[in-house]
């Protein structure tokens, strides 16, 4: 058996190949963050549920042709990309205009709208902390509870290699190897997922 047989596909890759498995991993993790994106784009809350389920959508139809050919390419820039136009769409819909407007001077107006998600710095990097918390708790399961323990004590506790062995009473390579182990479950499965 080849490498590629041995090693599992990705969340996105499995995502791709309408994996539905790995669709309910996706959204499980992504949700809390187009909702949050939703609000913070004043969508009424009665249909942030309908424009998250628009970005899903649009998520299946263009999945197949995202991809990171430039730096700074992430699958978080390309979703928050597709939460913006679905949001302006919202809008443009409910502004209860009969006549849809065109032309240069409709480009103009519309290119001088604010961006309908601002930078809330402070408020995005907690919802994005509890995006890689929910990644993390979809791979607990896979280890057991010492190894996951030791994991959990060096990376989100922050702990030195060398404490967290003397406090469990094994060697700092014991450590080291369980914090690797994990990390590598993790890059498997949510891979580009998390940058």
């Amino acid at each position: 058996m080849s490498d590629e047989q041995l090693t599992p596909l990705s969340l996105l890759e499995r995502a791709r190949t309408n994996d539905q498995q790995a669709w309910s991993r996706l959204t499980a993790l992504y949700r809390p963050l187009v909702l949050f994106w939703c609000r913070q784009a004043h969508c009424p809350a009665a249909d942030v549920e309908d424009v998250a389920q628009e970005v899903f959508a649009g998520v299946a139809a263009g999945l197949g042709g995202f991809r990171r050919d430039r730096a700074g390419d992430s699958f978080r820039g390309w979703l928050r990309g597709i939460t913006r136009n679905q949001v302006l769409l919202y809008f443009r819909r409910n502004q209860g205009r009969c006549q849809p407007e065109g032309g240069s001077d409709a480009l103009a107006r519309l290119q001088d709208l604010p961006d309908p998600l601002p930078d809330s710095l402070d408020e995005e990097a907690q919802e994005i902390s509890q995006l890689y918390r929910r990644a993390v708790a979809q791979v607990r399961d896979e280890f057991e509870e010492s190894t996951w323990h030791m994991f959990w004590r060096t990376v989100i506790d922050s702990r030195p290699a060398s404490a967290v062995a003397e406090e469990l009473g094994v060697s700092p390579a014991a450590v080291r190897q369980a914090k690797s182990r994990v990390l590598r479950r993790l890059r498997q499965e949510m891979g580009e997922l998390l940058e």
